[in-house]
């Protein structure tokens, strides 16, 4: 594990039985998971989104829960065999490498968590692949007003505190782009707002993997 996600799993491991709040924007209501379909939540957290998305695609649909902070899974594994909560798994893993087959996924939703890889490239291809042609993402992430300087973006502990990690808006959503999302839709923003040693803006993003393109010639 690098620097960064140390501090990282250091961090939420400490939050997993805290009450505060750990995420921006509310990605998994704003999807609406649909009967039936397969999810996945990347940067899981307690589970609260899982669990919540595990009743609404029901028997027939699963969810996958991703986290890299031993505290916050067994804190989501606990509280869904509680509830007797079947359809869901949690499994620590980095974005940038998802342990879920390619062309599965219906829906990957995210809250404030995107901001903390070191390549938001290979996390947006890992979300390409994983995504099965024609299903979608709705992410909730930050994005700063201007770009972070290096003392910040360089040091472990401000990027674990869900800042100094941030991309711009126009680098954000070329990384989008870049990964093949050519339909990204943004469903709110908000003003800039002072966080840590920048400014930064909360956002959400939906947006499809395109399916096949048929030909027509004979």
């Amino acid at each position: 594990m690098g620097m960064d996600l140390k501090a990282i799993e250091e961090r939420y491991s400490g939050l997993a039985e805290s009450s505060c709040c750990l995420s921006c924007g509310g990605a998994a209501d704003k999807a609406k998971p649909a009967l039936g379909e397969v999810c996945v939540d990347l940067g899981s957290g307690r589970g609260t989104d899982c669990i919540r998305m595990a009743q609404d695609v029901g028997a027939d649909g699963f969810v996958w829960g991703i986290d890299i902070s031993d505290g916050m899974l067994e804190k989501a594994r606990a509280t869904a065999g509680r509830l007797g909560v079947a359809n869901v798994r949690f499994e620590k893993a980095e974005l940038e490498s998802l342990p879920i087959a390619s062309g599965s996924i219906d829906l990957v939703v995210s809250n404030c968590v995107l901001n903390h890889a070191a390549d938001k490239s290979k996390v947006w291809a890992e979300i390409a692949r994983v995504l099965r042609p024609g299903g979608r993402f709705v992410v909730s992430d930050i994005h700063s007003s201007a770009p972070v300087p290096d003392e910040f973006r360089h040091d472990p502990e401000a990027v674990a505190e869900c800042w100094a990690g941030a991309d711009t808006r126009e680098v954000y959503i070329a990384t989008v782009a870049a990964a093949g999302f050519a339909e990204v839709e943004v469903l709110e923003e908000s003003a800039p707002y002072p966080k840590g040693g920048i400014e930064v803006s909360s956002f959400t993003l939906q947006g499809w993997k395109p399916k096949p393109r048929r030909c027509c010639g004979g």
